[in-house]
């Protein structure tokens, strides 16, 4: 097995990420995020040189998913599952069926029934074409920026965990008997994760990322039908997750980067149990 590559300007940090111009590792601390990739200090000007045969290259990888072939494998299970789910139900703007009965969301099935597996199963469930086709492009969007900066199973680890916090949020705030579908909670987790980075390679929250999320808070609070629960909680978990991975990533117990991204999870199902206690009544 190859080696891990380090960071050029810190050879003691072991990174994933590399220059999209120059191909050279950079740490957290030395990218810089553009809208054509993550680069060094070197190439983050706006207007450095870049080859026709470079842009080419960087276009098709995105095009394709290779720049986050995670972000792309989640995408894909996600429409692959909504399929399904329109087969059994009554169109494509209308899904539904056995897998949409025993996916979402539902507190008072986890309480009743013991169906635990819904904190997960419902972050792949959507109810209608826009409402994936939006969760989907927000996905993509970000979640390969995220993946580049973390790698693919820390990016895994960060959307999970926060679909949990999502689920846990949605639980704490909706009734027993309010089904809840939707990638968004992990989704909006990623977004949490990408606060984060931002804040270590700039040093201030007052950047794109806060404003992305200032701004899809406020679409939550004014669009009726959306999970704020499931929002707020995705975003807590990928905050949390992500700092915790990237605090004790480079420490001399590395292992406690994703034990301490692990116990967010095990926090959120702990809220969901809390929660739900009691459901079976109504």
């Amino acid at each position: 097995m190859s080696e891990t590559p380090h960071c050029y300007r810190h050879p003691n940090r072991e990174t994933l990420v590399s220059c999209s111009e120059c191909g050279r590792p950079i740490c957290e601390q030395c990218m810089t995020y553009a809208p054509v990739g993550i680069k060094c200090p070197e190439h983050a000007a706006v207007g450095a040189p870049k080859s026709v045969q470079r842009t080419v290259r960087q276009t098709k990888g995105r095009i394709l998913g290779l720049d986050g072939p995670a972000t792309a494998a989640l995408v894909v299970i996600n429409v692959v599952v909504y399929l399904i789910t329109v087969a059994q139900g009554a169109g494509l703007n209308n899904p539904g069926g056995k897998l949409m009965s025993d996916g979402y969301l539902l507190g008072a099935a986890i309480d009743i029934n013991g169906e635990w597996y819904r904190l997960v199963s419902s972050m792949f469930l959507h109810g209608s074409i826009i409402h994936l086709a939006f969760n989907m492009f927000a996905l993509y969007w970000i979640g390969t920026v995220v993946e580049q900066a973390i790698g693919s199973w820390r990016f895994l680890l960060v959307y999970f965990v926060s679909g949990l916090a999502g689920s846990a949020g949605a639980l704490v705030l909706s009734g027993p008997l309010t089904p809840t579908v939707g990638a968004s909670g992990a989704i909006y987790g990623i977004l949490g994760a990408l606060l984060i980075l931002e804040y270590m390679t700039t040093g201030s929250f007052a950047g794109q990322a806060l404003g992305i999320i200032l701004l899809n808070l406020m679409i939550t609070l004014t669009v009726p039908n959306i999970s704020l629960g499931g929002h707020v909680g995705g975003l807590l978990g990928g905050i949390l997750a992500t700092f915790g991975l990237m605090h004790f990533r480079f420490s001399r117990h590395r292992w406690l980067a994703p034990l301490s991204a692990a116990l967010v999870g095990v926090a959120a199902v702990v809220v969901a149990y809390v929660r739900v206690q009691g459901y079976g009544q109504y």
